[in-house]
């Protein structure tokens, strides 16, 4: 087993983790989506639509709450394509900058994390 390659693609990640100069900062509302900006690289167990099983890391960007729906929206690194993961099939989740892993109550998890950045971006904003 190559043990260096899981690092090495979690260093990378945590080098992508600033949002780009025309990222968006602020929430947002695009028609029936609350969109929240999320900064973070997230190892996932995902569930698909047809029940495959797959791990995947994510530079996550936002967050989407919809109607009935949540969805993790980031760059999936297995591809680096952007790609939207319905909150609801994620099974577990690992953060890639403190090791702390969520397998429960995972939607409560990512809506605390977004609000709790959502406020240090405010602070940091009336420090400027």
């Amino acid at each position: 087993m190559n043990y260096h390659i899981h690092p090495m693609a979690m260093t990378h990640a945590t080098t992508l983790l600033k949002h780009g100069p025309n990222a968006p900062i602020e929430e947002r509302i695009e028609g029936n989506w609350h969109v929240y900006p999320f900064d973070g690289a997230l190892e996932i167990d995902y569930v698909d639509q047809a029940g495959n099983a797959t791990r995947r890391w994510v530079i996550a960007r936002e967050l989407k709450v919809g109607p009935g729906k949540m969805l993790l929206g980031g760059i999936d690194m297995s591809d680096d394509g952007y790609r939207g993961f319905r909150v609801d099939r994620i099974e577990r989740l690992e953060d890639a900058e403190t090791g702390f892993v969520v397998d429960r109550n995972i939607l409560d998890w990512l809506m605390k994390r977004a609000e709790k950045q959502s406020k240090e971006r405010r602070k940091a904003l009336r420090r400027a």
